[in-house]
């Protein structure tokens, strides 16, 4: 089945076309990674389909669901962890978990229940009554995902959730992600083309607001005719802006 689709999406600000017809068929189960350099159109592309920001024409849908007609049914099929961690930093972890159980609806009990699911999954509990503020940044990513995965969604959108972490975090966060492939649909966002290989069924390559490229890793790299993946990117970005 189809988890995300969309057809001619696009976004205007102003003059400038920040998303420009922009094609996806990414089927449920599949973990896709969206690539591009600053200003190819990710975040803009991220946005719009999980329903924070109108498209300015096309169409997208989450698992059948239009983006824009029912935004309030598409809404409780997906998780976001946005690019600026979303962590309340005067909350304890558990207290930011159960915050975020109850903005889907859960209540008392439920969401307390689902608060420790998530502080057992994620190994926080030596973190669970810490304010987030005093967390490196590698843990408040994990709190991060933890967060978006608290909905149980079907869909989950990580827009670059591992920008700004060092190796070690990095590494320690793909495990997490890692282990969702299969589960749920991933869509994520990335400038670490290493990532995108480790982690994804599929990369689609953006350049100028549309998808100038996608397949796996290995088909990319063997279409650009490249030594790498690296270079497959570049090659294929730098073909798309001419």
């Amino acid at each position: 089945m189809t988890a995300v689709w969309a057809q001619g999406l696009t976004r205007v600000f102003g003059e400038k076309r920040a998303v420009d017809g922009l094609d996806l068929d990414i089927q449920e189960g599949e973990l896709y990674a969206l690539l591009g350099v600053n200003g190819a159109g990710k975040t803009t592309a991220i946005r719009m389909l999980s329903c924070l920001l109108p498209p300015s024409g096309g169409r997208a849908e989450i698992l059948g669901v239009d983006v824009v007609r029912e935004p309030h049914r598409a809404k409780a099929l997906i998780g976001i962890s946005p690019q600026e961690t979303a962590v309340g930093i005067h909350l304890t972890v558990r207290e930011n978990l159960v915050f975020a159980a109850g903005l889907y609806g859960c209540r008392g009990r439920e969401a307390r229940d689902r608060a420790e699911e998530m502080i057992s999954a994620f190994s926080l509990g030596e973190y669970a009554d810490k304010r987030a503020r005093i967390l490196s940044g590698g843990t408040q990513r994990r709190l991060s995902l933890a967060m978006a995965l608290i909905s149980r969604p079907r869909v989950l959108f990580l827009d670059e959730p591992t920008l700004g972490l060092d190796v070690i975090a990095r590494r320690e966060l793909w495990r997490e992600i890692e282990a969702l492939k299969g589960k749920m649909t991933v869509i994520l966002t990335t400038h670490y083309m290493e990532e995108a290989q480790a982690l994804s069924h599929r990369v689609g390559i953006m350049a100028h607001g549309h998808l100038a490229a996608q397949g796996t890793a290995e088909e990319l790299t063997t279409q650009a005719g490249a030594a790498s993946f690296e270079d497959a990117f570049v090659t294929l970005a730098q073909e798309a802006g001419r």
